[in-house]
């Protein structure tokens, strides 16, 4: 294969991935437009509230784990 001929098939395929972009790009201006009118705004998340009674509930249970852990070892 000489290098013109590859220089020939580079150029080819490069037009190739040009037409494909431009394409690609239209479509994608096109999806965008539609897409933004169609999303609802952020909403913010709440953060979860637990009670003090819960929190001691769970770190009692957390701390009977971490003592039978320290037994087995």
């Amino acid at each position: 294969m000489s290098i013109e001929t590859i220089l020939a098939a580079l150029d080819a395929e490069i037009k190739r991935l040009q037409q494909a972009r431009s394409l690609l790009a239209v479509l994608a201006s096109t999806t965008n437009l539609h897409a933004s009118t169609a999303t609802k705004p952020a909403t913010k998340k709440r953060k979860r509230k637990m009670s003090a009674e819960a929190r001691k509930r769970i770190g009692d249970a957390q701390r009977k784990r971490w003592a039978k852990q320290k037994v087995g070892k």
